[in-house]
């Protein structure tokens, strides 16, 4: 399913790809790449501010079939949780059904009847958004705040419901899979894209994939579609996966993209790659030091097949997270639209 005449990726990208030191590499970042007071002191979205309602308008004009994608995996018990952190997959339960209702026990006038459920979950068990409350560099959150801006009652100041309308713009399918991947249109686990790996993908899917200012970036890895291909979840949720690599840092704050999303669990590669212990360092610059919100978790897998098949890689998204009072993150059902 390669693109071009590339034979597929190995596990490492090549010679000159040793990062030093870890504690180095994110002081360098952290100079290099970092948002705050950008927009001001009292901001509260970060990289969303780079979208207009200019963009949007024209992100609505790409809709022309009216073809609609969900992105979102099935909240459900079979999910791909596997206890990290605590987290868990969504339980449902029901608390009204319509055994109650034949029974006749709810208690309703005339013959009403109905089915009540709820359902417990961590916010961050399937498809779902970063929010700027999530990660912290060195106990400072987004924008120079203390990071005890997040208590037990949550996100006092960029709780993920200031953001409950401002994932929708232009989005754009990077599908690093297709274009450099195996047979599959997969990458293997512990492949770090690099920024060639990214401008390689515009350069085979075409002139609908470039990226711009303001746009919504969704990475295609495959890792997805390899575990319902094979059936088993394996170590999806904190295991080994493609992603981005760290250096593509300066491509994300160059491009000055909204947000960026992608079908692992943790968007960025893992192991990662530093020799010492690390703890997704692309996270620690990304979110509290330039504003980035990341998506994991995300399904595409049947918009790559349709943007493959008409060649158009950019489209109208959707993507408000739950809004959630004071949360760190949130799921999301993004819709494209092409």
């Amino acid at each position: 399913m390669n693109m071009g005449t590339n034979p597929g990726p190995t596990t490492s990208p090549g010679p000159g790809h040793a990062l030093g030191p870890v504690e180095e590499e994110l002081a360098k970042a952290r100079s290099a790449y970092r948002n705050w007071g950008r927009w001001g002191p009292d901001d509260v979205l970060g990289t969303l501010n780079h979208i207009d309602d200019a963009m949007r308008a024209h992100a609505v004009g790409l809709v022309r079939r009216g073809r609609p994608f969900s992105l979102a995996q099935e909240f459900n018990e079979r999910g791909p949780q596997r206890g990290f952190r605590g987290r868990i997959n969504p339980v449902h339960y029901m608390k009204d059904t319509g055994s109650d209702a034949a029974a006749g026990t709810q208690g309703f006038p005339h013959g009403f009847g109905g089915a009540d459920d709820h359902v417990v979950m961590p916010l961050q068990a399937s498809t779902q958004w970063d929010g700027l409350g999530h990660i912290f560099d060195n106990k400072q959150a987004w924008n120079g705040r203390s990071c005890t801006i997040v208590s037990g009652d949550g996100d006092s100041v960029t709780g993920i419901e200031h953001m409950k309308d401002a994932f929708t713009g232009r989005g754009v399918l990077l599908d690093v899979g297709r274009a450099i991947g195996d047979d599959h249109g997969e990458l293997p686990d512990g492949f770090p894209i690099l920024e060639e790996h990214l401008r390689a993908t515009i350069e085979a899917q075409g002139a609908t994939s470039t990226v711009r200012r303001g746009d919504l970036v969704l990475v295609r890895t495959g890792q997805l579609g390899r575990v319902r291909r094979l059936g088993d979840w394996g170590g999806y949720a904190a295991g080994d996966a493609p992603g981005l690599s760290f250096t593509t840092l300066g491509w994300l704050h160059r491009t000055e993209i909204a947000a960026i999303a992608s079908d692992t669990w943790g968007l960025e590669v893992r192991p990662y790659e530093f020799a010492e212990r690390a703890m997704s360092p692309l996270h620690q610059i990304a979110i509290p030091n330039m504003g980035l919100p990341l998506g994991e978790m995300w399904d595409l897998e049947e918009l790559s097949e349709d943007c493959a098949a008409d060649g158009v890689h950019e489209f109208l998204l959707v993507a408000a997270p739950l809004p959630v009072t004071g949360a760190v993150g949130a799921p999301v059902n993004p819709i494209a639209i092409k």
